[in-house]
């Protein structure tokens, strides 16, 4: 009898600790339940926008006055700022030297993050060196892919000019061009010059290419130029521009010049992209601005809230794609809302 009721005790006893253990397993479980859920949300309010302190950043640029395609990087930045709770401030000025000015103005005002462009290096880096010295991060994109690591960078976003030059040269080469006039809208420019000698090599032995700036601020001087060469010269069959706003007015240089050239180009915009439905473009390369300007801010973001830097060291690259008859009705849609 006495042994029975010290085997029933001993059975309720394990019973009560078996509820125990679980108890204590059930307020664990949940305290990792929600403790992963809270690292999941942190920075982030219930509407998806960041909670994070607020910070500004500055993105200085190389934009001409009227060239669309930067409003493409400034849609990805704003979307940035708006996610992370960012105030952005944009400035431009192709001049390298006022574009460095900028820079200047940008840390005299102590803003948190600098993202900048470098189509000068000589003129760009000395001031990209003075922010970081001033404890201000840099993130570099679109212009520089070089040199950024030297200037300072710490990271950069775009694509490697070099190697979308060479991927459009040989496209170029198997499309049957012999004679490209490739036409840079600016001189001095580092990525224009890359693109260029890109096309020269992709062409190989049997093509040929000739180099003409002309002024990408004016239309009617484009207009001119383009129509004035593609007149003297009628060996040129293929035109590749390095802007879309360029692209447009050789159009008309083409048709102005009763040229029979195919027309090609780098990047895009949405009234290009329906030059390319139309058959008047034949394809762009896409460095996919829209990602340069957003991931630009949003690192620094990622940087100043949680001390993240991607990219390893390397470039984060954004292209080159390319955009014509097999994918271009996709493409038109996100164009037509401005972002691609």
């Amino acid at each position: 009898m006495h042994r029975s009721r010290t085997k029933a005790m001993g059975i309720a006893l394990i019973a009560v600790l078996a509820l125990v253990l679980a108890a204590c397993s059930a307020t664990g479980g949940k305290k990792a339940a929600d403790a992963a859920a809270a690292a999941a949300n942190a920075g982030t309010s219930n509407s998806g926008h960041a909670n994070t302190p607020r910070y500004t950043v500055a993105m200085i640029t190389h934009a001409a006055p009227g060239d669309t395609f930067w409003d493409i990087i400034r849609a990805g930045a704003t979307a940035a700022a708006a996610k992370d709770n960012i105030t952005l401030k944009y400035s431009s000025n192709p001049d390298p030297t006022q574009q460095a000015q900028l820079i200047d103005d940008a840390i005299n005002s102590k803003v948190n993050g600098i993202a900048v462009t470098d189509p000068a290096p000589a003129a760009i880096c000395p001031a990209v060196q003075k922010a970081r010295a001033a404890g201000i991060p840099v993130v570099m994109f679109n212009a520089g892919v070089l040199n950024w690591q030297q200037c300072g960078g710490m990271e950069y976003f775009g694509q490697d000019e070099a190697v979308a030059g060479v991927a459009a040269g040989k496209r170029l080469a198997t499309a049957g061009a012999k004679h490209v006039l490739c036409v840079l809208q600016a001189q001095g420019q580092v990525q224009l010059e890359a693109r260029c000698a890109g096309v020269k090599t992709g062409l190989g032995s049997e093509g040929q290419m000739t180099k003409l700036y002309v002024n990408g601020e004016d239309n009617s001087a484009m207009l001119s130029s383009m129509t004035a060469e593609l007149t003297r010269d009628k060996t040129v069959d293929a035109v590749i521009t390095l802007g879309a706003p360029v692209a447009l007015v050789a159009i008309q240089a083409i048709a102005a010049a009763h040229s029979t050239s195919k027309l090609y180009t780098f990047d895009t915009n949405a009234a290009e992209i329906a030059k390319i439905k139309s058959g008047a473009v034949q394809w762009a390369v896409d460095q996919q601005p829209y990602l340069q300007g957003y991931e630009s801010v949003d690192s620094l973001w990622l940087y100043l809230t949680n001390g993240n830097v991607l990219g390893g060291g390397l470039t984060t690259l954004t292209g080159p794609a390319f955009i014509d008859s097999t994918n271009v009705a996709q493409v038109a849609a996100y164009a037509q809302r401005g972002t691609r």
